[in-house]
């Protein structure tokens, strides 16, 4: 069972928050906090979880200077961040400053406890909205060319994997992808596992990231 302190200056979304990531049985929310002091109080009378999941906006201390300050004291200990903001400049703050993930608020229930997995099992996770920003950001400012057939070629990226992978940026699930393309499920997460192993990335956010930021995508 993997524990998590939350924390949010709103109680009904923090209540929200404990109902949907409770639901899984791998997750237990044993404090909630309403900003950053309150925080690092329990943090310094209480059992240390294996993750912290903040938000930023908050009173009193925000989720940025949190971050710091637990990673300062408590270096070994996760940190996320859970938020509305969907600033691409506010969540490399977060990572600068040693969160692990950065989940929108707006995430569906999938995303959300995928998300949250993932930062638990020492994996670095971003909301798939905030990374295409990232990547609108970096069209705009690397100009670099990338010769697109050698990327295919040196990552033995087939046709249908392009057209599976292409379905997997615009935020189609396997079943969505299998009903279009007429293949089974299984054979739809086959071809997305296979694109995540050929390219050494380690999920799906971070597959499509590597698409873009290699113009595969274009």
């Amino acid at each position: 069972m993997h524990t998590i302190l939350l924390v949010d200056d709103h109680t009904l979304v923090r209540n929200g928050f404990r109902l949907i990531l409770e639901s899984c049985k791998e997750i237990s929310i044993i404090g909630e906090c309403g900003n950053g002091l309150e925080a690092l109080e329990f943090l310094n009378n209480n059992p240390v979880p294996d993750l912290v999941l903040t938000d930023i906006a908050m009173d009193a201390m925000d989720g940025i200077t949190l971050i710091h300050k637990v990673k300062d004291k408590f270096p070994s200990l996760g940190i996320a961040v859970l938020s509305m903001i969907e600033d691409k400049a506010t969540a490399a703050d977060a990572f600068r400053a040693g969160a692990a993930g950065y989940i929108s608020k707006s995430s569906d229930y999938g995303q959300l406890v995928d998300g949250v997995l993932q930062v638990l099992k020492r994996q670095r996770y971003l909301s798939m909205s905030i990374g295409l920003a990232l990547m609108d950001h970096f069209e705009a400012h690397e100009p670099a060319q990338f010769d697109k057939q050698a990327i295919f070629l040196r990552y033995d990226i087939s046709e249908r994997e392009l057209h599976i992978l292409k379905l997997i940026s615009q935020g189609f699930t396997n079943s969505e992808i299998a009903d279009q393309i007429f293949l089974s499920k299984r054979t739809v997460e086959g071809h997305r596992q296979q694109l995540i192993d050929k390219t050494g990335t380690k999920n799906t956010a971070d597959l499509v990231r590597f698409a873009f930021q290699h113009k595969i995508l274009q």
